[in-house]
């Protein structure tokens, strides 16, 4: 297993500070709506064939079903070991001769009550293997699109963005529209946000610039998401609204069980399967 270093200690420490603010201000807007809903937390350890890893590490899921928030999860996870020779492959920095590992990394994701709000995922993580960088992101769903939010999620992102590297938002934008396609239905996921991956650590210095970069992508999506949400969570809608949002949920549990890159990571290296698979809404249908 490899070694976790005091940067793995740094990053996870942001990212629970990230989930318990996160949550503060999600139990906050349940309160704004006369709910008493707050995260039921539930730690878990890593595990393989159903046995606990030795030094596996392990991470705690967060969940709220509430007035607003009709399901949310926020989790924070920290594990470490080795990938499968089949696996290892895939993975920047490893392969079967050298498949150690250590990752952390928050992940987040709202189905919302009423389906003017949208739903969104956000996460950012650190890993390590030969090699070390960082990656996440964010992206808004909504069932019924408001050009308000859309323009205003994406220019928090933009600023977070622009405030380090001129070339990062129109890069993690685009590569946040490839990514978050469904291929077999020709249609975007959402309306985008940005998508990073392997901003690579080669000393301290380069952790520290993505360090940072990172820890404002979480305080971007911070600003941003909790201000749509107490804009639309009280508009009234119908029937056919509700059905819009249970069809458009449908698309979102194909491309989270077809294509989606955290999901395999973590059913390859042992996480904990309810916590991987919280993206699922709650209610979805197919027509």
């Amino acid at each position: 297993m490899t070694d976790w270093t005091d940067h793995t200690a740094r990053a996870r420490s942001w990212f629970e500070s990230l989930r318990d603010r996160i949550c503060a201000e999600f139990e906050a807007i349940e309160r704004e709506a006369g709910s008493d809903a707050v995260f039921a937390y539930t730690p878990w350890d890593r595990s393989h064939d159903g046995e606990p890893v030795a030094n596996g590490g392990g991470g705690v899921q967060g969940l709220m079903k509430g007035k607003v928030f009709e399901k949310v999860g926020v989790n924070v996870s920290t594990v470490g070991g080795t990938f499968s020779k089949e696996f290892a492959g895939t993975i920047n920095g490893a392969d079967p001769e050298n498949p150690g590992f250590t990752a952390t990394g928050i992940s987040l994701v709202a189905h919302m009550a009423n389906p003017h709000v949208p739903a969104v995922h956000m996460n950012t993580r650190f890993l390590t293997t030969r090699k070390a960088w960082f990656g996440g992101g964010g992206d808004l769903n909504p069932p019924i699109p408001y050009a308000q939010d859309t323009d205003e999620f994406h220019a928090a992102y933009k600023a977070a963005c622009d405030a380090h590297d001129a070339g990062y938002y129109p890069r993690f934008k685009r590569w946040a529209d490839d990514y978050f396609y469904i291929p077999h239905r020709k249609v975007h996921r959402g309306v985008g946000g940005i998508f990073y991956d392997h901003l690579e650590c080669v000393d301290d210095a380069a952790f520290e610039a993505n360090f940072a970069f990172t820890r404002d992508v979480g305080e971007a999506f911070l600003t941003a998401f909790p201000t749509l949400v107490r804009r639309r969570m009280h508009t009234p809608f119908n029937d056919a609204e509700k059905l819009q949002q249970l069809q458009w949920r449908g698309r979102y549990a194909e491309f989270n069980l077809v294509y989606d890159r955290g999901t395999l990571f973590g059913l390859k290296t042992g996480g904990n399967i309810d916590a991987i698979l919280m993206s699922l809404p709650p209610e979805a249908v197919w027509s």
